[in-house]
């Protein structure tokens, strides 16, 4: 009996030792499991409701207002009397409820010069083109070894806003090439996200004009609205730089920005197509790939 005993016991001290060496299973923390897996994603819901009166803020465009009240820009400008091209100014209040008959928007008090100079509208006021003879104001003091000016930063064309018509876009393109991390979602999210590098190129999907180009429509980072036609704007969100201006004109294909991770937690793309101010799923419209 006392040899089995003995045996029992260096069977037990080897069971001990090899346990000592064995690190423990990991525990499951449930709690942060639960805490993950109910965690909201980030959604993309319009930043204002149509009805209430909105005040136009400096920055502000009619185009990006219609775009966080989820309209058409179109009928926004129906509403307020206000014509192409849109011009509209810090202080002014527009009307967003749409109903029946035109009422004209009401007109900031008077402003002082300086505030209206420092107004940015949806058209930037165009440098001023002079003959040789009166030269611009914008020209600068001419040194022996001072470049000459740029003559495309004056033109009109690159100035000018909702040139491109009324045309149908003949072919869209995608505007990176990283893949699809997350869909549309009517109610949440209101296009597709693209994952990539920061730095990376972020193209304009088809030919227009870009009418928003900053950083005032909450929960889109850097952002730029590209006008195609009367129907059709893309958008681009979380930018880390942007590469245009309000009022150029951009070619399908052109680089408009670098990829970033601005208003967002991840580097990431946020692309939007809308029609007549609603949002429609890209990957409807975007060419297989």
């Amino acid at each position: 009996m006392r040899a089995v005993g003995g045996i029992v016991v260096i069977v037990g001290c080897s069971l001990l030792a090899s346990c000592a060496d064995t690190p423990p299973a990991p525990v499951e923390d449930r709690s942060a499991t639960g805490r993950q897996s109910t965690a909201r994603p980030k959604t993309y819901e319009s930043a204002l409701r149509p009805g209430k009166p909105y005040t136009v803020r400096r920055g502000d465009t009619l185009y990006s207002i219609a775009f966080r009240l989820g309209m058409d820009f179109k009928a926004l400008a129906r509403r307020n009397a206000i014509r192409a091209p849109y011009t509209i100014f810090p202080g002014q209040v527009l009307a967003t409820d749409l109903r029946s008959g035109s009422t004209a928007a009401k007109k900031p008090a008077k402003q002082s010069p300086s505030a209206s100079n420092n107004a940015r509208t949806s058209q930037p006021k165009p440098k001023t083109v002079t003959s040789p003879k009166a030269p611009s104001k914008t020209t600068p003091k001419t040194t022996p070894n001072a470049p000459k000016p740029d003559a495309t930063a004056v033109t009109v064309p690159k100035r000018k806003v909702g040139s491109v018509g009324n045309k149908p876009v003949s072919r869209w393109r995608w505007p990176s090439a990283g893949r699809v991390t997350r869909g549309y979602s009517n109610n949440l999210h209101k296009g597709i996200d693209i994952a990539g590098t920061r730095g990376a190129p972020v193209r304009v999907v088809a030919a227009g004009s870009v009418v928003y180009a900053g950083t005032g429509v909450t929960g889109y980072g850097a952002l730029i609205i590209v006008k195609h036609n009367e129907d059709y704007l893309s958008a681009y969100g979380h930018n880390d730089r942007l590469l245009v201006e309000e009022g150029e004109q951009v070619a399908a294909g052109q680089e408009i920005a670098k990829m970033g991770s601005t208003g967002t937690d991840t580097v990431k793309l946020h692309f939007e197509i809308r029609r007549r101010g609603q949002p429609v799923d890209p990957l409807k419209i975007l060419p297989k790939r």
